[in-house]
């Protein structure tokens, strides 16, 4: 059986600079805001940076999503970075703050997805050139990366930024049972992936956002 190569390549090319940033910059935007309310821990790390280098983790950021990538053909990716500490009761109102610290690595996607719409929309501005073309589908791809992040992460599983979020709304006693369920949310979630159950709930929300975005550009 022979294997084209050339599309594998390009798959890895084009998505490689929109993978790395969506991960990295999501975990240092969940430091920031962790310092903004109090918590020092990741400064004092030095994780609060805009340098990827400080936050890749070879395997999660590397390894799983090129591999997912290629395996899918391009259709789906997972991955993550070095986790940004956080010492939740550091923050000044933890269970309050511990959402804001949580929807910031989200908010991050989706000011990423916005920001490469805005560099798809220079491509496309562009007459078509070895420049232009793959501008273009990098942003196109940077798009798709960070609204799977986004959604994703927004999933109401611990320890994702989803379940984070809905642990801090509910009533301490509920917060504390469902908090007991966390060693459970990564099987969870690969049984998840395996079964395409993720492409079921995903795939309309990437479409429906995608199209949204892509009005801001034509």
């Amino acid at each position: 059986m022979s294997i084209d190569v050339y599309p594998l390549v390009e798959i890895v090319c084009i998505h490689a600079i929109p993978v790395l940033f969506a991960i990295t910059l999501h975990e240092a935007a969940h430091g920031y805001v962790a310092r903004h309310f109090g918590d020092m821990t990741a400064y004092a790390q030095g994780r609060i940076s805009l340098n990827p280098a400080r936050h890749v983790d070879f395997l999660g950021t590397i390894v799983v999503p090129l591999a997912i990538l290629l395996l899918s053909q391009g259709r789906f990716l997972f991955g993550w970075a070095k986790p940004v500490p956080v010492n939740y009761s550091a923050l000044r109102s933890p269970k309050r703050h511990m959402l804001w610290v949580a929807a910031a690595g989200p908010a991050s996607n989706l000011a990423m997805a916005l920001g490469w719409a805005l560099v798809l929309k220079i491509a496309l501005w562009m007459p078509d050139n070895f420049f232009s073309v793959p501008l273009r589908l990098m942003g196109e791809a940077g798009i798709y990366v960070n609204l799977i992040f986004l959604f994703l992460n927004l999933l109401p599983i611990l320890p994702l930024d989803g379940g984070r979020i809905l642990a801090s709304l509910l009533p301490n006693r509920v917060a504390w049972q469902y908090s007991k369920l966390e060693p459970w949310g990564l099987p969870l979630l690969i049984l998840l992936l395996v079964t395409n159950v993720l492409d079921l709930v995903l795939g309309p929300l990437l479409g429906v956002s995608g199209a949204l975005i892509r009005t801001l550009v034509h």
